[in-house]
């Protein structure tokens, strides 16, 4: 495992440059198959999950575990925080940091554009990165950021743990809009994961997010519940 430190980047604050934090690389064990982003949740760093994704029997795929930056978070009444983006509900009814958003979006893909030609990309996380790593998601779909802006990497997956989709309202318009973006929601497979105990992201909001992207073309959607999980426990110590 190796780390290494952060980069400048404007993130939503009217254009204000943001440090992210440390990035830390779990490498591959056997042959390099498949890279995934995997984004930490509110107030959490990447070393914390590099050193589970680390103990996963999973040998083909290199992790990269990056910190998102400290800003001021309105859930927390303003007081800083690491967060991908600003946030003042954790379910998919809350205003969206589109300017925030589009900046973890873009450092996510920033991170992949560097992997060899011929490695599957993907972007997993949980809780608030959950959510930001379905919004890569539907930027890949969509062809573009929030902002307009292309998107340039080529995603072969998504997962969210714990999560909810941001900008979901929006949604629709964006699928419709041409016939490649159709093509694109319906081929890539997203897995999110909810437990039904979860009192932080309640499970309806992970339900919701599902069935709206589901009902906006996603069609390779496999969402899994858990019956006794909560927002931090960990799955394989709950009956499923």
């Amino acid at each position: 495992m190796s780390s290494f430190g952060g980069t400048s980047s404007v993130a939503s604050g009217g254009g204000k440059r943001l440090e992210y934090g440390r990035t830390h690389v779990v490498r591959p064990k056997g042959a390099h198959k498949a890279t995934i982003v995997w984004l930490h949740g509110l107030g959490d760093n990447g070393a914390s999950w590099s050193q589970l994704l680390e103990t996963l029997p999973l040998p083909n795929i290199k992790w990269i575990c990056p910190t998102a930056p400290t800003r001021p978070v309105a859930v927390f009444g303003g007081f800083p925080s690491t967060a991908w983006f600003d946030v003042a509900d954790l379910s998919e009814d809350a205003p969206d940091d589109v300017e925030g958003l589009d900046a973890s979006a873009a450092h996510v893909a920033n991170l992949l554009s560097t992997e060899p030609a011929d490695i599957k990309l993907g972007v997993g996380g949980f809780s608030m990165g959950a959510a930001t790593a379905l919004y890569s998601a539907t930027c890949y779909a969509h062809g573009k950021y929030g902002n307009g802006n292309p998107y340039p990497v080529n995603l072969s997956v998504s997962v969210g743990l714990s999560g909810w989709l941001p900008c979901a309202r929006s949604l629709k318009n964006k699928i419709e809009s041409s016939q490649e973006a159709a093509q694109k929601a319906s081929s890539i497979p997203l897995l999110l994961c909810h437990g039904k105990a979860d009192d932080v992201v309640l499970y309806k909001h992970g339900e919701k997010s599902a069935d709206a992207l589901k009902t906006t073309g996603f069609s390779n959607v496999v969402f899994k519940s858990y019956n006794r999980l909560g927002h931090y426990t960990v799955p394989n110590k709950v009956e499923r």
